[in-house]
């Protein structure tokens, strides 16, 4: 149940976000992360494939929730 009222206090807190904080938030994110890669470099020690193994595990639900869910 928590888990529901966490999603219902997310989704009305992002209605009041316009179309031009999203690009932001998706620059913060990325400005986050190259931040914490140049902080801690064993995080860029790894070999490729574990980056895309970290993106296609990241980017199969939302994928699956846009094209395959009714």
């Amino acid at each position: 149940m928590a888990k529901s009222n966490f999603k219902n206090w997310a989704e009305s807190k992002t209605r009041k976000l316009g179309i031009a904080e999203f690009p932001l938030i998706k620059i913060c994110i990325i400005a986050f992360t190259l931040m914490a890669a140049k902080l801690l470099p064993v995080l860029l020690s790894l070999d490729w494939y574990w980056y895309g193994i970290i993106f296609v595990l990241t980017v199969a639900e939302p994928v699956y929730k846009i094209y395959f869910k009714k």
